[in-house]
């Protein structure tokens, strides 16, 4: 009988990645030999990467790069490979990576650039060559890699392996990463009751709502104490972050035990502010059961309370220990809900241009893995270069400054925070001069059965309450968030109060 073939850890990523230093990383984790692709492929030619480019060309290399990668997956032992950046071009070795954990250093494109100057690599001389095989090869490294982590943290492999530990057949795994902390996010079907990760000790203390702790509660078991809200924007408040602070203490939570928020974005944030704040702090699981939730608001940190007077003006910077989003419990969504969480994706996809935006733009499922996993990708993306809203992180807010306005004006009663985002977009692509992007993102928005006008709203009163939008700074405007097109978001724009009044007048016209 053949040998039964064991599973390996594989590395992929673009030129510059660090694949190889990961490699190695994890071969000392592991007890294993890290073995790398091209260094093989060289010793088996007997001669340098670059002089075979120019003996053979590309196509001589890839031919013997796919047999050595070949003939590595389907060994019988279970080495850690650090594979060639161009390897998932091979439709072959994609098939074969199915039976291995295949993790993706994953890299933008400048970083990418600089990192490959000065070296022997016959594909980096010119950039703009170097950057169409970079948006040519992502989305196949997207297709087959189980995990993700940057490439600003090869030397936290052995944390990263760890909590890829049981992960489950289908499942994505995202390192997030941040200056306050790194995180692995799991994006899948049928999380809930099947995976904890193991990296997450400590009794488990609930937070949730009604209608989603029906449902899904008993499967987060054992628990050591429940805490239930009620469903809607109007629990996310002063008022019950209090009652959670006391039901934690009357049940005795301490400092080594996790809190877990089961529920869509606003559970997500009461229980984020009430684990930054219980006890000066204390670790906390997000388990989005929204496609908000599971797209947007559990990844990044931001947590917090709404006021009377504005959205989100009471919280703090906290990063969750993991976040579980099991997409199977979107099925019990309902599409009205469903349609707001469309929304988020696509403000994301907007930001994040390129695959993301084409996919959307075309209609493809929002609810699928692989489309949250992509949004979530693209969110902790910005948020690994700035966690606090220093500059970069404040393109998420496209849309967000006349829809956190409208919730305001309205008592955060009339319209879901989706639906006020999709407004708030049509809004910000009218300032951006973006006419013929708006007349697009109107009919996406409209064909899912989005409101594409205010209805019963004083445009006048969503205008004065943008002035209290969080991203002012002193007596100066509000700035805002911009598109030059898709995928080149502007944030700190300022805008002409007139035209302002103008395009949130427009939303309210028939």
């Amino acid at each position: 009988m053949a040998p039964q073939l064991k599973r390996a850890v594989v590395f992929i990523g673009y030129m510059g990645a660090g694949k190889t230093t990961a490699a190695s990383a994890a071969a000392d984790a592991l007890g294993h030999q890290a073995l790398d692709v091209d260094r093989l492929v060289e010793e088996r030619l007997g001669m340098p990467i670059g002089q075979v480019f120019a003996q053979d060309g590309e196509a001589g290399f890839r031919a013997a790069e796919e047999q050595v990668t070949l003939e590595l997956l389907e060994a019988a032992d279970a080495p850690v490979l650090a594979l060639g950046g161009g390897a998932v071009e091979s439709e072959a070795v994609r098939r074969a990576l199915v039976r291995h954990l295949v993790v993706w250093i994953d890299i933008d494109p400048a970083t990418a650039w600089e990192r490959c100057q000065g070296g022997d690599r016959p594909l980096a001389s010119d950039r703009t060559a170097f950057e169409e095989r970079y948006q040519w090869r992502e989305p196949l490294y997207e297709s087959v890699a189980d995990v993700v982590m940057p490439a600003s943290r090869t030397e936290a492999v052995a944390a990263v392996l760890a909590a890829a530990e049981g992960l489950p057949a289908g499942v994505k795994l995202l390192w997030a990463a941040s200056a306050s902390g790194d995180y692995p996010a799991y994006i899948g079907d049928g999380l809930l009751g099947a995976f904890w990760p193991s990296t997450v000790d400590g009794r488990r203390f609930l937070v949730t709502d009604g209608q989603v702790g029906r449902l899904y509660a008993d499967r987060l078991g054992p628990l050591a104490g429940r805490i239930t809200v009620m469903p809607g924007e109007q629990s996310k408040t002063v008022a019950h972050a209090e009652i959670v602070w006391t039901e934690l203490a009357r049940a005795g939570m301490t400092r080594t035990d996790v809190l877990v928020a089961l529920g869509g974005g606003v559970v997500g944030d009461l229980a984020g502010f009430c684990a930054a704040t219980y006890q000066r702090g204390v670790r906390y699981v997000q388990v989005p059961t929204t496609l908000v939730a599971q797209v947007d608001s559990a990844y990044g940190g931001k947590t917090g309370v709404d006021l009377p007077e504005a959205k989100n003006y009471v919280g703090a910077y906290h990063q969750p220990a993991a976040v579980l989003a099991d997409t199977g419990a979107l099925a019990t969504l309902p599409d009205a809900e469903l349609a707001a969480g469309y929304a988020e994706v696509l403000k994301t996809a907007l930001i994040a241009g390129g695959t993301l935006w084409e996919r959307i733009a075309a209609g493809v499922d929002p609810t699928s893995i692989a489309l949250i996993a992509g949004c979530a990708r693209a969110k902790l993306r910005i948020v690994e270069q700035d966690e606090r809203d220093g500059g970069l992180r404040q393109v998420l807010n496209l849309g967000h400054t006349v829809a956190h306005a409208i919730e305001a004006v309205t008592g955060y009663a009339q319209y879901r925070h989706g639906e006020a985002v999709g407004l708030g977009l049509l809004a910000a692509l009218r300032l951006s001069g973006q006419d013929q992007l708006r007349g697009q993102v109107s009919e996406l928005i409209a064909r899912r059965g989005l409101p594409t006008t205010l209805d019963g709203v004083d445009p006048d009163a969503v205008v004065m309450a943008t002035r209290r939008d969080k991203k002012r700074l002193g007596e100066g405007p509000v700035p805002f968030v911009l598109l030059e097109a898709p995928g080149r978001p502007r944030p700190g724009r300022p805008v002409e109060a007139r035209d302002l009044v103008a395009a949130v007048r427009e939303l309210a016209l028939r």
